[in-house]
């Protein structure tokens, strides 16, 4: 964003289809001190990129006549994304690529931490003498029906008393004929009028090539040339195709924002020693709420007491409860089992996991896709074509061939209703909007339309060890028992160990509590730099550390020294155990792969696609994994070399998308064509990389390929749809076979077909 410009955002109501989207952000971008404007079917948004200073309250008021309400949104500044202007559709901006920073990626350590986040541009909220507020028309199907109801809908009511005039007049006509035609041009004109202030006040800002245009010329020449009854059906079936359209487009919308219902609306919040109910939009960071069995979760948050099974079904997708206890993350929507649990909140209503979900979905939707853009170009010049060949139907064959005036000029009226762009246009963002919310309920986020379309075209998948193929942390694996149990080796152990936070340490401890070990407390305890830590346990001198320094102090024997070698060729870190100068035991850590990694490998080999490891660890530990996994593995890098065999990959003409843990990988993200950051709900797995797999399986990288490539299908279909009904009835017209009322059949039908494919993305949802 340009210094000194601010982004405003607002919620649109009326808007149904592309050619809507066009008309908003055509008025929007010629207002003074407007840079840029972007408009989103998708998520019914128009976002404005303008100076300080630019007087954006007419803004309202000059959409009004047009049948379109504003409001302002309460956009987070920091997710508020670059807007798409025409210039940027016609140039060749990716908005997606200004959504998310690389300033992240996947690492191959286990001892890390989160990095913060600096976010470029400001979201203006409006100054308190520039207000805006909703527009005085219920335009659009759904949200924007109101207390009302289903008849505060005002297509609703227009597209009904459309439809009673034309009932009436045919009723009418039976019984006094010669009054037939002054009816239906009364019937016509009940919801001819309302479409032809919308045209007017589309041409007043420079749009004259409307289908509100398309639609009055029709309608009006059909009078003149004398099919009054045609003229009232084809204004009846063009409200009914646009209530339909107003109803397929809330549907899209509203498969995500169902996400948001989850959540409660109040909480029992600990106040004075007691709890107290209240909205759950009020829960601030640090608060305490009760959690009951069989009650949604209110909050993002970590239980502070209590120990139960959690169903994240809704959030994560899988079918099994996870049983949860103090310290354990919960989210927000999710549903307690069969035990109180107290949660201290961390994260406000605004910021939970099922709100950022929405949001981010929301912004990516706003992001134009290549192919949507490449149509968009078209249907500029689509348009007008269509009406000028429209002219040339009506008047080339009476003026040079001898035709008949009237019946040809019907011919152009119904060439200009069957080529309105609408299905066209709606083709690709319908297929897109559905295709990105479908993978938000599986936990995949993409974001923006040509992070989508990239995905399924990806030939190399370049994967991080630490965080991403494997756990991220040590777990113990081998316990051997020398001169002590096994048992009792693990307990020396953790007792040394005891609230240390090094990984190694956890790992040890995570075993004994595992195993119901009791731990004696440990005294005059060191740390030996690089060496490992000594100290007095019951009496005894105790040291823990590497086999090195293990062999310093005791001899080891070559049956030992070969066990151990295998373990270390086997990629796990071994520690001694040494117990008053005696060789006690020896316990053998590694970070082991996700449940999950081989088979998630596997189906993407199964998909035609080439994996790789990229990690920073040593050769041996990696090569381990990698034969457990059978991935090809590049071990001992840098994060320049990972970048430099990202950027190889491209160049012999590779697809490449990079997968990391979302933290600290940013050249090799940055190089890739997509970086896929993987997470757990992190702010890291949100705010980061080009998508993120929030549930940290590696199978679900399969099933965001799977989903990009049926959302490419179904686009090529959606196009198909609309082109090919159109050829067959402007070939039909000519013909003279087909006329007005199946003209505007055939442009509702390809729109609502196109929507109701696009739709089926939906149903596929399952993880």
């Amino acid at each position: 964003m340009t210094a000194g410009q601010v982004q405003t955002r607002y919620r649109v109501s009326g808007m149904d289809c592309a050619s809507c989207a066009a008309k908003i952000e055509a008025v929007a971008s010629r207002l003074d001190g407007v840079a840029e404007a972007s408009v989103s079917v998708a998520a019914a948004t128009l976002v404005v990129r303008h100076v300080s200073d630019a007087d954006l309250s007419v803004l309202p008021a000059r959409l009004k006549p047009m049948g379109y309400g504003l409001a302002l949104a309460n956009a987070d500044p920091a997710r508020v994304p670059a807007p798409v202007s025409a210039h940027d559709a016609c140039c060749g901006h990716d908005p997606a690529s200004d959504l998310g920073s690389h300033d992240s990626g996947g690492h191959d350590h286990a001892d890390h931490s989160h990095a913060d986040h600096d976010h470029a541009g400001h979201d203006h909220s409006g100054h308190p003498d520039r207000t805006a507020t909703a527009a005085g028309h219920d335009h659009a199907w759904g949200a924007e029906m109101g207390a009302g109801g289903l008849w505060s809908n005002g297509k609703l009511r227009l597209t009904l008393a459309s439809g009673g005039a034309f009932a009436a007049a045919f009723l009418a006509g039976l019984v006094l004929p010669q009054i037939q035609t002054p009816l239906f041009i009364a019937a016509m004109l009940v919801g001819l009028v309302p479409i032809a202030r919308r045209a007017f006040a589309a041409a007043a800002v420079g749009m004259p090539f409307t289908i509100e245009t398309l639609m009055t010329i029709a309608a009006v020449g059909a009078v003149i040339i004398g099919a009054a009854e045609e003229a009232a059906a084809v204004v009846f079936l063009f409200l009914v195709g646009e209530l339909l359209e107003g109803f397929a487009a809330g549907r899209a919308r509203d498969g995500i924002k169902a996400l948001a219902a989850l959540v409660p609306k109040t909480a029992l919040v600990a106040r004075g020693g007691d709890f107290a109910e209240v909205p759950a939009a009020q829960l601030a960071v640090g608060d305490t709420i009760l959690v009951r069995p069989g009650d949604r979760i209110a909050a993002d948050g970590a239980i502070v007491a209590g120990e139960g099974g959690i169903d994240e079904s809704m959030v994560t997708g899988e079918s099994a409860p996870v049983t949860k206890g103090v310290g354990a993350i919960v989210f927000a929507g999710t549903v307690n089992g069969d035990a109180a649990l107290n949660v201290r909140v961390t994260a406000t209503a605004e910021d939970n996991t099922i709100a950022r979900v929405v949001k981010l979905v929301e912004e990516a939707q706003e992001a134009r896709a290549p192919t949507e853009r490449l149509i968009d170009r078209f249907s500029r010049v689509y348009t007008p074509a269509v009406v000028v060949i429209g002219a040339l139907v009506a008047t080339v064959p009476p003026l040079l061939l001898g035709g008949d005036w009237g019946e040809w000029v019907y011919k152009g009226l119904a060439i200009l209703l069957i080529g309105c762009p609408c299905a066209l246009v709606i083709s690709t963002p319908a297929a897109i909007a559905s295709g990105l919310s479908a993978g938000a309920r599986r936990g995949l986020l993409l974001k923006g339309g040509a992070v989508l379309e990239t995905a399924g075209k990806v030939t190399v998948v370049c994967l991080d060890k630490t965080g991403t193929l494997t756990e991220g942390r040590p777990k113990v694996t081998d316990v051997i028992g020398l001169v002590l149990t096994e048992p009792e080796v693990l307990r020396l152990a953790a007792a040394l160990e005891g609230g240390s936070s090094h990984p190694l340490a956890k790992a040890i401890l995570e075993r004994a509590a595992a195993e119901g070990l009791a731990i004696p407390a440990a005294s005059d305890g060191r740390a030996l730099g690089g060496k490992g830590v000594t100290g007095l346990v019951e009496g005894r001198d105790v040291f823990l550390g590497s086999v090195a320094a293990g062999a310093a102090r005791v001899a080891l024997d070559r049956d030992l020294e070969a066990r151990l070698a295998a373990l270390n060729d086997e990629g796990k870190t071994v520690s001694l155990l040494i117990v008053d100068d005696a060789l006690a035991g020896a316990i053998a850590m590694r970070d082991e792969p996700r449940a999950d990694a081989a088979a998630g490998l596997a189906a993407l080999k199964a998909r035609g696609l080439r994996t790789m490891m990229l990690t920073g660890d040593n050769a041996r530990t990696a090569a381990a994994i990698g034969r457990a996994l059978g991935i090809e593995v590049r071990a001992g890098l840098l994060p320049e070399d990972k970048q430099r065999i990202v950027s190889d990959l491209k160049r012999q003409g590779e697809i490449v998308a990079k997968v990391g843990d979302g933290i600290n990988d940013a050249p090799a993200l940055a190089a890739a064509d997509i970086g896929i950051a993987m997470g757990g709900g992190t702010d890291v797995a949100l705010e980061t990389a080009d998508a993120a797999v929030l549930h940290g399986r590696v199978r679900d990288i399969a099933g965001m390929i799977d989903l990009s490539r049926r959302t490419m299908r179904n686009i090529r279909q959606n196009i198909g749809i609309s082109l090919g009904l159109k050829a067959v009835f402007l070939v039909t017209t000519v013909a003279g076979i087909t006329g007005l009322w199946p003209a505007i059949l055939a442009d509702t039908g390809a729109t609502v077909l196109v929507t109701a494919n696009a739709l089926r993305l939906l149903r596929r949802t399952e993880g």
